[in-house]
């Protein structure tokens, strides 16, 4: 098969992208690789978040030959970084919801607002709600995550109305921040934080922070609990510090072995126990349940017993099912976090490696890099990043490479960090769907 762009090309620019610190500067020139009038190869990617989005507006850049064909269920997204925001009353929902226009109209992709259903892997065609059939060569799944609702007892889906999870932002983000509005000053909002693995390992942290910042400005006789079933969270020191600066007293954190294992639930009377056979009362109660990889991937079988889709590291393409990649949530790709940021670099990499996959070309060992920023206080910004490489086995972390926000910073530093996040924030959304 003839290319236009020969290995050692695809190469030379792959290294320009993995040698980059920040994937979020990975640019390719856009090129065909061309296919001698012989049908365009064709690439199908299910879930229009982060991971999907960039991967599908990756292979096009990467090869504009290929023909990618995005399929999600919903016209709109609203993203869950910075949704916490929303609830500490510094954004409204407007500002973190986007459409899919210049993913169709700036790159070309084939945006299908569709449910998949099912997945015939011999003859490679994904089937929708919608009674629609699609082929594809390579397919890629980024379906995040979905809840467990088994595992506590007397919650279940049903419960959200009442007690809602707003782990996925939309009308569960809207549905807790009017229940925030309607709670009386000297309520108390309690959270339940999920048990690892989970999206977003500093997110409950940061919500605890800006809901906190909404009670301290308009009901400052409330209080926050976080029961948490774990014994330590992501950046603790720098939130516990931020906490007793900007709201002393406001916020107490419960570890599992002193009571944050949460053993039941009562939507009806606002209340959860614990293993110590503790009641604890909440005038609002954010559970935020269980999770696993998104629910369509473990009805296909691209998950394992443990809830979440193995892969090999280097392509995302995943150990159970041939020419099936799976980025994002859903994903293990530990030391990777599961985040907005990790998605994305993943997005770009799985291109490049379906790219090279359709093309006969060798995908070189590919690096990462994520930093999750997190708001204490609306001028009070705190991060942990990392840089990652494939060792050719697996992901591994850059020793020496990337780090958490100093403890002692002083006020600009944490205001500047604040900033960073915000600019974040606009470059990745502007970036995928900008």
């Amino acid at each position: 098969m003839k290319k236009n762009m020969t290995r050692r090309n695809f190469i030379k620019a792959s290294g320009a992208i993995v040698s980059s610190a920040s994937l979020g500067s990975l640019l390719w020139p856009v090129k065909s690789f061309g296919l001698g009038g012989k049908p365009k190869p064709r690439v199908v990617i299910v879930g229009g978040g982060f991971g999907g989005v960039t991967c599908a507006r990756y292979i096009k850049k990467f090869d504009t030959n290929i023909d990618v064909t995005l399929i999600e269920r919903d016209t709109q997204f609203v993203t869950c970084p910075f949704s916490n925001l929303v609830l500490g009353g510094l954004r409204d929902m407007n500002s973190i919801t986007y459409n899919y226009d210049a993913v169709k109209n700036k790159d070309g992709v084939n945006v299908i607002h569709d449910e998949v259903t099912d997945i015939d892997m011999e003859k490679r065609q994904i089937k929708t709600k919608g009674g629609q059939t699609f082929d594809y060569d390579r397919a890629v799944f980024s379906p995040g995550i979905d809840f467990l609702w088994d595992k506590v007892e007397g919650y279940s889906e049903a419960d959200v109305e009442t007690i809602p999870h707003a782990w996925k932002a939309g009308k569960q983000t809207t549905l807790l921040k009017s229940q925030l509005e309607a709670m009386e000053d000297g309520g108390t909002f309690v959270m339940v934080a999920p048990p690892n693995p989970f999206r977003c390992p500093p997110g409950p942290y940061e919500r605890a922070s800006m809901i906190a910042h909404y009670l301290k400005t308009n009901k400052p006789k409330s209080k926050v609990i976080i029961l948490d079933a774990k014994e330590n969270f992501s950046k603790q020191p720098l939130f516990t510090k931020g906490w007793e600066a900007l709201y002393p007293g406001m916020i107490e954190w419960v570890a599992g072995t002193k009571g944050g294992i949460v053993t039941r639930a009562d939507a009806k009377n606002m209340e959860l126990h614990n293993e110590a056979g503790d009641t604890i009362k909440g005038a609002v109660i954010n559970y935020i349940p269980h999770q696993a990889a998104g629910t369509i991937a473990r009805k296909l079988g691209l998950a394992d017993a443990t809830g979440w889709c193995p892969v090999n590291q280097k392509t995302f393409e995943s150990t159970l099912h041939k020419n099936i990649h799976v980025i994002g949530d859903s994903s293990v790709s530990d030391p990777l976090p599961k985040s907005g940021y990790a998605a994305s670099s993943e997005g770009k990499m799985c291109a490049a490696a379906v790219v090279a996959a359709i093309n006969g070309i060798e995908m070189p060992n590919p690096s990462y890099s994520n930093t999750c920023y997190s708001l204490v206080g609306p001028d009070y910004g705190i991060s942990i990043a990392a840089v990652y490489r494939f060792d050719g086995a697996k992901i591994i972390s850059v020793d020496g490479a990337g780090g958490v926000s100093p403890a002692d910073a002083d006020e600009s530093f944490r205001r500047a960090e604040a900033l960073y996040a915000s600019g974040w924030y606009t470059s990745i959304t502007q970036e995928l769907f900008g």
